[in-house]
């Protein structure tokens, strides 16, 4: 297919081609040649975001809900820059975006021209890839090739930044165009020596631990995952991005491990003498003080990014694949052995944690509400297919521990970065992408006052997204900080919440939502199902939470998981000690 037409039209031509249908940006003076094609396309539609953040955040909700790559649009110089941020939680959290960004014209690079920033320089960090393309002819090729970057190997984000004259000059658009990748050779099938030697591993191992990331929800290997956990008999782990890939409900679940995570998670990966990570990191907060995390156990690592095996945990079998073929190799292997593993004295250890040291939180005298028992009702309420998106602090923290997730991919959140403001965009793009599913943003007042323009955005586009603010009047986080470590001196965490500045029912009123409040634990089901039978708008409710409200159990940053927390000066007691 070959046809004349302007470098912008062939923009749009080619992303129709690759299957988009959403855009989320904001135009600008460089970028503008490409919007006037795009007002023509039927197949495309662009969201106008009140902020570039925020279009990059909806980008990732959308790609995250769908599995498809999430696009996002903005101009040059301010219009990039602001969508450094939300490239670099997609970078940390491998999530498939593309940012087209205008640039200056070609003669101007490097002028210091009005409206100017090196953006694929100062992205090239935070991206898979990134594209300053000059040349008309070059764009259908690049978008081809950023598409394929940002969906295969290990998911992540690329920029292609364009110049205004590239975009207004004519050219022959060809499609397809023949890419030109000679360095980029993912591999995904594992190395089957390896895979039998985990297999060897796993049957030989008395304490054995499937550690699961957001590698193995990404890969679309929850059934695998499923399979090899019953077949083997081993218990599961899954980090905060692979909420719901393993179901909750499921009694070899043994919960979040971490920093936050439970007592029967955290102890399973220091008792073990076999961790078997799949599509994780091996990152601070699921290890703390590196040198005394699992000090027992060998490693089997899969990931599909060799640069992640050994990074920081030695691999003594290093697997590089997708985990969805690592894992069904896996079961094979483990099939063709001749004996069984025996874990009847580990799940016994395991279940003693579990029955010994649930999940739990206070409740306060003054009748106050207490944001986990929000979360325990809206998991009840809203059930198991609704999508839960938060932002970065305590309620993510809550929403992770106290909602129940049975499905792959219902749990999106700023993982990586821990990014205050992705909640409310994210959500909207995740409803963009699941437009028959329920999408609750779980968000704190902190995180909402970066970001809560977009509800201009829900409202005007007619995204009926939910959203729960747990309202502490603080920055709950930091405050908790403040509390364990810096003698409860308060620096600049008060968001002085009793002053009502912003009136949050009044804000969401304001542009154009329906506004809830909820102060008492007795209201709390009414006003969540309240929010729930309204779907003509978007909704937020104000749930006035407790400001001294803390999250449990509690690794704290550089000590060992050893030393977890169940509440303030309690520690579990280990089987070693007893």
């Amino acid at each position: 297919m070959t046809e004349r037409m302007t470098g912008a039209q062939a923009l749009v031509r080619a992303l129709e081609h690759v299957g988009v249908d959403t855009v989320f940006g904001i135009p600008g003076g460089a970028i503008l040649p490409a919007y006037d094609p795009l007002y023509d396309s039927t197949k495309v539609r662009h969201v106008l975001v009140r902020h570039e953040q925020g279009a990059g955040h909806a980008a990732e909700g959308y790609a995250q809900a769908t599995g498809k790559v999430g696009v996002c649009m903005a101009t040059s110089g301010p219009g990039a820059t602001n969508l450094v941020t939300p490239i670099a939680d997609a970078y940390m959290d491998s999530v498939p975006i593309v940012a087209i960004t205008g640039q200056v014209t070609s003669s101007l690079i490097g002028t210091d021209a009005f409206q100017e920033a090196d953006i694929s320089g100062i992205t090239m960090p935070i991206t898979k890839h990134s594209f300053l393309v000059t040349d008309a002819a070059e764009i259908p090729r690049t978008i081809a090739e950023a598409f394929h970057i940002a969906s295969t190997g290990r998911p992540g984000p690329v920029l292609v930044d364009i110049s205004k004259d590239a975009l207004q000059a004519d050219t022959t658009f060809v499609w397809p165009p023949v890419m030109q990748l000679p360095g980029y050779r993912p591999v995904t099938r594992p190395h089957s020596k390896q895979i039998r030697e985990a297999a060897k591993l796993i049957v030989e191992s008395k304490r054995p631990v499937l550690y699961v990331g957001g590698g193995v929800h990404k890969s679309g290997a929850s059934g695998e995952l499923m399979r090899l956990a019953e077949l083997t008999g081993i218990p599961v782990v899954t980090t905060l991005m692979a909420r719901g890939t393993f179901p909750d409900s499921h009694p070899q679940h043994m919960g979040m491990p971490g920093m936050h995570g439970s007592v029967s998670a955290v102890g399973a990966l220091q008792q073990a003498d076999l961790i078997i990570g799949l599509g994780v990191r091996f990152d601070d907060r699921v290890t703390g003080q590196l040198a005394s995390f699992a000090p027992y156990a060998k490693i089997v690592h899969a990931d599909i990014d060799p640069a992640e095996i050994s990074k920081n945990r030695h691999a003594d079998v290093p697997i590089v694949g997708d985990c969805r073929e690592v894992i069904a190799e896996m079961i094979n292997a483990v099939e063709a052995e001749p004996r069984k593993g025996e874990y009847t004295d580990w799940w016994k250890t395991l279940n003693g944690y579990k029955e010994t040291y649930p999940l739990g939180y206070e409740e306060f005298s003054d009748g106050s509400l207490a944001p986990q028992y929000v979360m325990e009702r809206l998991s009840a309420i809203a059930g198991p297919d609704t999508y839960f998106v938060a932002g970065v602090g305590q309620h993510q923290m809550w929403a992770a521990q106290f909602i129940d997730y049975e499905n792959p991919g219902t749990f999106i959140n700023s993982g990586g970065l821990g990014t205050m403001g992705f909640a409310v965009p994210a959500a909207m793009g995740a409803k963009m992408g699941r437009p028959d599913a329920t999408v609750w943003a779980i968000d704190g007042d902190g995180c909402f006052q970066m970001t809560n323009q977009e509800l201009a955005t829900c409202a005007i586009e007619g995204v009926p997204v939910k959203i729960a603010i747990i309202n502490n009047g603080n920055l709950g986080m930091v405050r908790q900080w403040q509390t364990l470590f810096y003698d409860q001196r308060y620096s600049n965490t008060n968001l002085q919440a009793k002053l009502r500045i912003p009136d949050f029912v009044k804000l969401a009123e304001a542009y154009g939502c329906a506004g809830l409040r909820c102060e008492r634990p007795e209201d709390v089901d009414a006003v969540i199902k309240e929010a729930m039978e309204i779907n003509d708008r978007p909704v937020v409710v104000d749930f006035v939470v407790h400001q001294d409200a803390m999250v449990w159990p509690m690794v704290a940053a550089g000590t060992s998981n050893d030393d977890i927390k169940i509440a303030r000066d309690m520690a579990p007691k280990w089987e070693s000690e007893e």
